[in-house]
C-alpha cells in the first residue's frame, strides 16, 4: 500500500460509519460511542480528512464532556472515563476545542487511581504506590490507560509534569523482566506473567522519547519477534504503533496490515475502535503522516522528559 492509496482507503471505510451529526457508529449501521469517535477522528486526520468533517465530530465529542472536564464512555456509567484521554488527542490542533481539551486536561491530572500500599506476602511484586490511571474510576493504574493518558499530555505540551514523570516511572517498573508488558502486573506468586503485545505495543508508544532505548530493548525484541504472528487489530495496530514510535516500523508491515483487513471478510466488519488502530499504525510507517500519537517517536527526535 502506498501513502496516498492507503490514505484514500481509510478515508472511504471511515466515511461509511460517520453520522451527518458529528457521530461516528461503532460499526457500519451501529450506535455512536465517544471512543469510537476520538479514535475515527485521529484515524481520518491522520489519513488527510477534510478538516470541517473533523470540527464536526469534535463538536460532537464536545457535547459528551461532562462539566468537570472528563468524557466517558457511556452517559450512564460516568465512572468509565478512559475515552478522556482520546479526547484530548482528538481535539488536538483544534482551535474550536481548546477550551474542552483544556478542561480534559485538568481532569486527568488531578485523578489517578487506587494506590494502597503493598501489604507482607501480597502475591504482586509491582510498585503500587506508582500513580498512573486506571480504565475505571476507583480502581488500580494500569499499562494501557496509563499509556494512552502519557501520550494524551505529552501531545498536549505537558511532558515535563510530574504526574507524567510519574507515570513513567510506573510504566517502566511494570515492565517484564524478560521484556514486554501486559495489563499491569510483573510477578505473581513469584513467577513472571507472559507479556501482551498491545500492551507493549502502547507503553512503547508512551515511552517514546521519555527514556533511552537501552531501557525498553527487552521489550522491543519481544515485539519485534511477536508481529509477524499478530493477526487482530489492536494487537497489530499497537504493535505497529509501538515499533514506530522507535523508529522501527516493519518492512513487510503493509502486508501484515493488508492480511489483518482480509480477515473481515471471515468475520465481518471490525469494531470502529479496532479498525481505527490498525489504520494509524498503517500510517505509522508513512513518513508523510502526521498525528499526535506519533509525535514523540524518534523520527522527530523528541527530547527526553527523564534523565533517568
Amino acid at each position: 500500500m502506498v501513502s496516498l492509496s492507503l490514505k484514500r482507503m481509510i478515508r472511504a471505510e471511515l466515511s461509511r460509519r460517520f453520522l451527518s451529526e458529528g457521530d461516528i457508529v461503532d460499526r457500519p449501521d451501529g450506535q455512536f460511542r465517544t471512543d469510537a469517535t476520538a479514535w475515527g477522528i485521529l484515524a481520518f486526520g491522520a489519513a488527510g480528512g477534510e478538516q470541517d468533517i473533523l470540527e464536526r465530530h469534535r463538536a460532537r465529542l464536545i457535547h459528551e464532556q461532562a462539566e468537570d472536564g472528563r468524557v466517558w464512555v457511556q452517559r450512564e456509567h460516568p465512572e468509565s472515563y478512559w475515552p478522556t484521554a482520546l479526547a484530548i488527542l482528538a481535539w488536538q490542533d483544534s482551535p474550536a476545542s481548546q477550551t474542552a481539551q483544556s478542561r480534559a486536561v485538568k481532569f486527568v491530572l488531578e485523578t489517578t487511581g487506587v494506590h494502597n500500599p503493598r501489604k507482607f506476602g501480597e502475591p504482586a511484586a509491582h510498585d503500587t504506590l506508582l500513580r498512573g490511571w486506571p480504565w475505571v474510576a476507583d480502581t488500580h493504574s494500569w499499562v494501557e490507560p496509563t499509556a494512552l493518558v502519557v501520550i494524551a499530555l505529552r501531545a498536549a505540551g505537558h511532558g515535563q509534569h510530574d504526574r507524567i514523570r510519574e507515570a513513567i516511572r510506573m510504566m517502566l517498573d511494570r515492565q517484564l523482566p524478560h521484556g514486554g508488558w501486559n495489563y499491569g502486573n510483573t510477578l505473581m506468586f513469584g513467577r513472571e506473567l507472559h507479556p501482551m503485545a498491545e500492551s507493549t505495543g502502547a507503553a512503547l508508544t508512551g515511552l517514546a522519547g521519555a527514556v533511552g532505548q537501552e531501557k525498553v530493548a527487552k521489550s522491543i525484541d519481544y515485539l519485534q519477534g511477536e508481529v509477524d504472528r499478530l493477526r487482530t487489530p489492536i494487537s497489530l495496530g499497537w504493535s505497529l504503533l509501538g515499533l514506530a514510535a522507535w523508529d522501527l516500523w516493519p518492512s513487510n508491515g503493509a502486508a501484515l496490515v493488508e492480511r489483518c483487513l482480509a480477515n473481515q471478510s471471515r468475520y465481518g466488519d471490525y469494531d470502529t475502535s479496532a479498525l481505527c488502530l490498525l489504520f494509524l499504525g498503517a500510517l505509522a510507517g508513512e513518513a508523510d503522516t502526521k498525528s499526535a500519537l506519533f509525535l514523540h517517536s524518534s523520527r522527530n527526535q523528541a527530547p527526553p522528559v527523564l534523565a533517568q
